[in-house]
């Protein structure tokens, strides 16, 4: 067990890594946009690459995060019926929620995305949009996303199994309705 939580160690630290870098992310999206909107209302000028810019920003914060936000259990839970539950059963439904359903989803999105991924890069596809961007950039992030969603889901899930057995603490965040 000892091996495993030195893998879910390094998974953490990847996805803590990947949203450090998504701040800078955060900060470049709200500096384009709001350099858009200057230069569209003081030089009445627009650009289709700038507001794909945003969208493109947009989506990998949000696809790159989402890992993390699996790490920090600040993910969509159902507290309501969950809080009544002893903490040991909690935690087996996050296992089987996450064997059940992130980690299927996470594979089917991978699996699903990737032929259009290699599409676009192939062809060098770019938006339609006069002035766009290739799109290929953006579609990556969808395998890549997802990618750091499902090896967070692995850690989570050897955390938990873990701590059921004794070799680990409770894997819960300190914050939140599971105090």
């Amino acid at each position: 067990m000892r091996g495993l939580l030195k893998v879910c160690a390094a998974i953490d630290v990847l996805n803590v890594g990947v949203n450090y870098f998504a701040r800078w992310l955060v900060l470049a999206a709200i500096l384009l946009s709001a350099g858009n909107a200057i230069v569209r209302k003081v030089f009445n000028y627009s650009s289709n690459s700038l507001l794909e810019g945003q969208w493109y920003l947009f989506s990998a914060v949000f696809l790159l995060c989402a890992g993390y936000t699996l790490l920090k259990g600040e993910h969509v839970r159902i507290d309501i019926v969950a809080s009544h539950l002893s903490r040991r059963t909690q935690v087996i439904i996050d296992i089987l929620g996450t064997l059940l359903f992130l980690l299927p989803f996470t594979v089917a999105a991978i699996w699903l995305s990737w032929p259009q991924v290699v599409s676009k890069m192939v062809s060098g596809e770019v938006s339609s949009s006069a002035g766009g961007l290739p799109l290929w950039p953006a579609w990556i992030l969808i395998p890549v996303g997802f990618s750091l969603l499902g090896l967070q889901g692995v850690s989570e899930i050897i955390k938990r199994i873990a701590f059921l057995t004794g070799d680990g603490p409770d894997p819960l965040p300190t914050h939140g309705s599971h105090n």
